[in-house]
């Protein structure tokens, strides 16, 4: 049986870059990365979204180092669930890479799964599908 406190969280790249490089201690993305690490949410991956995770987050611009990145990806591995099963989406999207995002949480939305991104515009508009800020509000409220 869930709890139904669980939060079944599929974590959209931009959201962890912004919360590995914010310097801002408060802002949203950082308080997600800070839930993560405390499993106050379940991330839900799979294993092209963590090819994504590791490809983007690797990249020099963002001045992260790999082992950083790497206990990152440990992290959302050892505490979260890995879907294998995803579904087929035809919905057009402006960025290719963001269906994976969309196709997982699809998966299981039988838990209400939600998708925090900081691009919400590059996705359909569905309510499981909300902003840093508004997933911190869900889980403060609570």
């Amino acid at each position: 049986m869930i709890d139904k406190k669980q939060h079944f969280v599929i974590i959209d790249t931009n959201v962890l870059v912004s919360g590995l490089i914010s310097k801002n201690l408060d802002s949203p993305t950082v308080k997600i990365l800070k839930f993560l690490s405390e499993s106050k949410i379940i991330p839900v991956y799979s294993k092209e979204i963590l090819q994504e995770y590791s490809d983007v987050l690797h990249r020099p611009k963002f001045g992260l180092s790999g082992q950083l990145v790497e206990l990152i990806i440990k992290d959302i591995q050892d505490h979260g669930v890995e879907i294998t099963n995803i579904p087929t989406i035809n919905e057009e999207f402006v960025d290719q890479k963001d269906i994976v995002f969309y196709a997982v949480t699809i998966s299981v939305q039988h838990e209400n799964a939600i998708l925090v991104t900081g691009n919400q515009k590059h996705f359909p508009n569905k309510q499981f599908i909300v902003d840093p800020a508004k997933l911190i509000n869900v889980i403060e409220q609570e």
